[in-house]
């Protein structure tokens, strides 16, 4: 029999481990790996078929990092950092699925991961300090720990159209994609959204289809990736100096250490000449350095607007017909306060002639017909349909589970009002319960391996130290909480960020609460913050137990 044939993947699960974790992409691997060095008996429960997390499922056309490659990887293992070799300045999602089943097969993490696993609920029990999870296959299970590893974009969001189950063609989420090629050789195709995946399928739908319809209801800011072949050169410099590089990274604001620093200037502090020269720059790198070019566009509208009208600009020179052009100039918000894609062609798409950009802000889609899809102002025939529609970041996929804390508490309850954590690594009256990248850390506004890194070292560390003291239960401070709520608002509240309607703040989410939910502190200022709670004994945090309540009392 062939080796490969037999599954390296446990089928069901019974009896208690020390930590159960939800999920088996970057955080989900990267947690089994440390905890089983610790000594921690663990068991990962993933819904996929296999590893992955974001990359395991979103496999749509064109999908692709806009971290570079040679960063968005794991830092742990020297060994691994000298035997990969990316291929691409900026990694597509097959290359980065590679890499992942590389790092389970190499660290031998498969047999502590379960798939084809949704976990249905997580609750707590006080008198022994232990959460009940079950899975929908049936599995029950115990644990003293359980880790959150999610993902911030893991829970697709299909808008709830009317007559959406009455159509005869073929639909597709990008965040749910079939792990089969689709062909759109042909085919009319309607793609309803403009965010970051939208703008990465919409070139590559476009070079096969008979025509496609573009539904957009918000234009996006999007900055060239001047993507290719990975430089050997640099990939070599990379490799000899990876330590300081990572180092570098972790300290940084944003959790990467090719963006560079904070620049000295603002822009309003340059001449018009001197600005766009450098703006110029910018776009012919590619990447997302264009709005971080300057100290002052994160914070000062007037600075941001200096961006905004030079992007504004390049849209008008690429696109050939002014009017799309100007369908396709976003306004009313700041460049980078959504997220910012970075794109290949995708502004020259719409000089094709099978390439259609229907606008409907002015003329929202009423109805989805049998044959395609009806707007206030007209009727468009379609084969097939792609929603890129984002997703319910950040808390969407914590919130599908049935997770109840103290005195059987539901997080859903207490988040009702939008979500509430220490540090974005736990909320209180949930005992015992990490998340990962939660809100209130710098998650999506960072290098998210970076942030994982440092999340599930904290959390694996916290793990160890409370078995060293005999603890058996931590839970986050609601003071505690409540100061650290305060604090991300108030930092979040000087920048532009909260002034646009983003999936950072739930805006994509009908009835989902408006709270600006990332940390924008930085990635280096909340590690430090992160390490001065640890090295305070866990301050913000109430440590309990019967080991611990002893020795204390002694």
């Amino acid at each position: 029999m062939n080796a490969t044939s037999v599954s390296p993947h446990p089928t069901s699960s019974q009896g208690s481990y020390d930590a159960v974790v939800v999920g088996a992409g970057f955080a989900g691997l990267y947690a089994v790996y440390r905890l089983r060095k610790m000594g921690f008996t663990v068991r990962v429960f993933e819904a996929g078929s296999g590893v992955g997390g974001t990359w395991f499922w979103n496999r749509y056309p064109g999908a692709r990092c806009d971290v570079e490659s040679y960063e968005y990887s794991y830092s742990f293992s020297p060994e691994l950092e000298q035997e990969w070799d990316w291929t691409e300045r900026y990694p597509a999602q097959p290359e980065i699925l590679k890499y992942i089943n590389h790092v389970a097969d190499r660290f031998d993490l498969r047999r502590d991961i379960q798939i084809n696993t949704r976990v249905k609920s997580a609750h707590f029990d006080e008198s022994r300090d232990y959460w009940t999870v079950t899975t929908e296959k049936g599995d029950s299970v115990t644990a003293q720990f359980v880790i959150m590893a999610t993902g911030c974009l893991s829970a697709p969001r299909v808008p709830d159209f009317k007559g959406l189950k009455r159509f005869k063609g073929e639909w597709y989420h990008t965040g749910d994609w079939p792990h089969k090629e689709v062909s759109f050789a042909g085919k009319r195709v309607g793609v309803i959204g403009t965010g970051s995946t939208g703008i990465q399928a919409i070139p590559v739908i476009a070079a096969q289809a008979k025509h496609v319809h573009v539904f957009q209801r918000t234009p996006n800011f999007s900055l060239p990736a001047r993507n290719g072949p990975q430089d050997p050169q640099k990939a070599k410099q990379m490799k000899a100096h990876y330590p300081e590089v990572r180092e570098k990274a972790r300290w940084s604001g944003n959790g990467y250490a090719l963006l560079g620093d904070v620049p000295a200037k603002g822009a309003l502090e340059v001449s018009d000449e001197e600005r766009n020269a450098t703006y110029e720059r910018c776009w012919e790198i590619g990447g997302p350095t264009l709005p971080r070019s300057y100290n002052d566009t994160v914070f000062n509208k007037a600075a941001n607007d200096t961006a905004c009208e030079f992007v504004r600009n390049k849209i008008r020179q690429i696109v050939k017909d002014p009017k799309v052009a100007e369908m396709l100039c976003p306004t009313g918000y700041a460049i980078g306060t959504k997220r910012l894609p970075i794109d290949t062609d995708y502004f020259a798409t719409y000089n094709r002639d099978n390439v259609t950009l229907v606008n409907v802000r002015n003329a929202p889609i009423e109805e989805i017909l049998p044959n395609g899809l009806r707007t206030t102002e007209a009727t468009y025939e379609l084969d097939t349909i792609v929603f890129a529609t984002g997703y319910d970041a950040m808390t969407g996929s914590l919130l599908a589970v049935d997770i109840r804390g103290s005195q059987g508490r539901e997080l859903r309850e207490k988040w009702s009002a939008g979500p509430r954590t220490y540090l974005g690594l736990q909320t209180a009256g949930f005992p015992n319960l990490f998340m990962v990248t939660g809100p209130g850390s710098p998650s999506v506004l960072s290098n998210m391996v970076t942030s994982i890194e440092q999340h599930i070292e904290w959390i694996s560390d916290c793990m160890d130290n409370l078995r060293k003291q005999g603890a058996t239960r931590i839970e986050a401070d609601l003071k505690a909480e409540d100061a650290w709520v305060e604090h991300v608002n108030q930092v979040g509240s000087k920048t532009l960020y909260p002034t646009a309607n983003s999936w950072y703040m739930g805006a994509n989410i009908p009835g989902k609460p408006r709270v600006f939910m990332p940390y924008i502190g930085g990635v280096g200022n909340y590690r430090i913050k992160c390490n001065e709670v640890a090295a305070k004994g866990y301050e913000g945090f109430r440590l309990g137990g019967a080991a611990l309540t002893s020795a204390r009392s002694a």
